[in-house]
C-alpha cells in the first residue's frame, strides 16, 4: 500500500532495510497536531510570525518618547516659569521636557507649525491663529492672560484717548503685540503720522514709559515678567488703564473675557489699585502638535492642574486647566482627561510600567484575539477542502452507480466502466495529509463495492497511486 506524501513514520517503526525510522521533524509534529499539509503548515507559520513581528514593531514604536520640547516666552515671562516648572514636573516621570525661549505666543504658534523644527509643545494666547493650524491641537485652557495698559498723563478713560501718542506694542513675535494692534485697530488707532508704534520688548518700554520717552505700554506676562508690571503699579505716576468698554470688547472677540482687578489688590496699605480695574485678556491655551502620546498628553494636563489649579488673584481654585475651545480643536486624548482623568494604568502604576502594561493591553491583546481564531480556522478550512474534494468523487460515484444499475446495453455499460476506471484513477492520484487517510481509503473501498454489486468482471491494471 502507497503512503501519502505528507505522512511519516511514528517511533518504533522500522523504514525499508529494517533500519529505524527517522524521528518526525518538529514541522511534521505540527502537522500532524492540527492536520495540515506541509505547504499549509509553512503558510500559517509565516502569517504567523509576520502578525507578531508587526506587533512587535507597534509596540515598540508605540512607546511615548523620554524627551519632548516647549516653545514657552522670554526669560523671566510667566510662559518660561511655568515651562521650567513644567520640566520638573515631567522629570518625576522620567520624561525630560527641553524649554526653548521665544518672543511669545506668536512665535510659539508658528514653530509648533513648522515641521522641519522639533517642538512638540508650546504655550499660545487664544486668537493666535494662522492657516496651519489645523495641524495641531488643544490640551485645553491653562490660565487667564489680562492685557494691563500702562500709561502716563492725565487719565485716559478709552483706548481711542491713546491715540497720537507714542505706544510700545511689544516685540515682533509677541501674541502682546499682535493683540494690541487688534485692539488699537478697531479704536482707530493705526501706524503712521503722528502715532509710533514701537516694537520694544517690556523692560526696554516700561523703562522708557518712566522716563517719559513714550507714553503708553501694553504688557502682558506672556513676555513681561510680574515683578516688572508690580513695579509700574507702584509708580506714581503711571496709571492702569480701566477698560470701562471690557463687555463690548469680549462680545465682539470671541477669545477675550472680562478680567477684574479689584480695589487694593495688589497693596492693601498703598490702596494700589486705588479703585476696581476691568481688564479684558484672552486665555492661555496649551497647544500641542496632532500626533503627541496619550501619555505625554496625560502628564502635561497633570502638571497643569498641579500647577493651575490653585486659586490666584484671577481666577478660582480649579476653574484652570479647563476644556475651553477657541480657534484649535481640543484634543480626544484631552477631552479624555477632562471626562475621566488619567488613563486606569496611570492611576495606579509608575509611568514606565503604566506605559509598559497599557501597550501591551492596546498591542499584543487584540492580536492574539485576532491570531488565534484565525489561526485554528486555517485546520477547518483545509479539512472543509479536503471533504469537499471527497464529495465530489462520492456525488460522480453515486450518479455512475445509478446509471449502470439502469442500463443494459453492453456498449454503453462498457463506456460507464470506463468512467468509473476514471473515478478511481483520479481518486488514487489525489494526494491527501494523514488525517484524511480514513476518508481517503473509505473512497476506495466504496469504489470496489460499486465494482462488485455491479459485476464488474475486467482484469484492470493498478493505475495511479495514492
Amino acid at each position: 500500500m502507497s503512503k501519502d506524501k505528507d505522512s511519516t513514520d511514528m517511533p518504533g517503526q522500522t523504514a525499508a532495510g529494517g533500519l529505524p525510522a527517522a524521528k518526525p521533524s518538529r514541522l511534521t509534529m505540527i502537522m500532524e497536531v492540527f492536520g495540515l499539509s506541509r505547504s499549509i503548515t509553512i503558510a500559517a507559520l509565516l502569517f504567523a510570525g509576520l502578525v507578531l513581528a508587526g506587533a512587535v514593531y507597534l509596540f515598540v514604536q508605540s512607546a511615548p518618547p523620554s524627551t519632548i520640547t516647549i516653545t514657552s516666552g522670554p526669560p523671566g515671562s510667566i510662559f518660561h516659569t511655568n515651562a521650567v516648572r513644567y520640566a520638573a514636573i515631567l522629570a518625576r516621570y522620567g520624561v525630560t521636557l527641553k524649554v526653548l525661549t521665544s518672543e511669545g505666543s506668536l512665535e510659539n504658534l508658528n514653530r509648533l507649525c513648522d515641521p522641519s523644527l522639533q517642538v512638540d509643545v508650546g504655550f499660545v494666547q487664544g486668537g493666535m491663529t494662522n492657516g496651519e493650524s489645523g495641524k495641531l491641537v488643544s490640551l485645553g485652557s491653562i490660565s487667564h492672560q489680562p492685557l494691563l495698559v500702562f500709561y502716563r498723563g492725565t487719565p485716559v478713560e478709552l483706548l481711542s484717548g491713546l491715540s497720537g501718542k507714542r505706544i510700545a506694542v511689544g516685540p515682533v513675535g509677541s501674541g502682546t503685540r499682535s493683540l494690541a494692534l487688534t485692539l488699537l485697530e478697531v479704536n482707530g488707532i493705526k501706524p503712521g503720522g503722528a502715532i509710533a508704534l514701537l516694537d520694544w520688548p517690556p523692560r526696554q518700554a516700561s523703562k522708557a514709559l518712566v522716563e517719559g520717552t513714550v507714553d503708553a505700554v501694553f504688557l502682558m506676562g506672556e513676555d513681561a515678567p510680574v515683578a516688572l508690571m508690580r513695579e509700574l503699579m507702584r509708580t506714581p505716576e503711571i496709571h492702569l488703564l480701566n477698560f470701562r468698554q471690557a463687555t463690548a470688547y469680549t462680545r465682539r472677540f470671541s477669545y477675550l473675557s472680562v478680567i477684574e482687578f479689584p480695589q487694593g489688590v495688589i497693596d492693601f496699605g498703598l490702596n494700589i489699585p486705588s479703585e476696581d480695574v476691568r481688564l479684558v485678556g484672552p486665555t492661555v491655551e496649551l497647544i500641542a502638535r496632532e500626533h503627541l502620546h496619550p501619555a505625554l498628553s496625560d502628564l502635561l494636563l497633570g502638571a497643569a492642574r498641579e500647577l493651575h489649579g490653585k486659586a490666584t488673584l484671577l481666577q478660582r481654585k480649579g476653574e484652570f486647566p479647563a476644556p475651553l475651545e477657541h480657534d484649535i480643536r481640543l484634543s480626544a486624548d484631552a477631552a479624555r482627561f477632562y471626562k475621566s482623568g488619567k488613563g486606569f494604568f496611570y492611576r495606579y502604576l509608575p509611568f514606565w510600567l503604566a506605559s509598559l502594561t497599557s501597550r501591551i493591553v492596546v498591542v499584543f491583546i487584540p492580536t492574539i484575539v485576532v491570531l488565534i481564531p484565525l489561526l485554528r480556522s486555517i485546520p477547518a478550512f483545509y479539512r472543509w477542502r479536503i471533504r469537499a474534494r471527497m464529495y465530489r468523487r462520492y456525488r460522480a460515484l453515486l450518479s455512475l452507480e445509478r446509471e449502470l444499475f439502469k442500463e443494459s446495453d453492453p456498449g454503453k455499460r462498457e463506456q460507464l466502466l470506463k468512467q468509473l476506471d476514471e473515478i478511481e484513477s483520479t481518486v488514487n492520484r489525489m494526494k491527501v495529509p494523514a488525517f484524511s487517510a480514513d476518508q481517503f481509503y473509505g473512497l476506495r473501498g466504496h469504489i470496489g463495492f460499486v465494482r462488485q454489486i455491479v459485476g464488474d468482471t475486467r482484469q484492470r491494471p493498478i493505475v495511479g497511486k495514492p
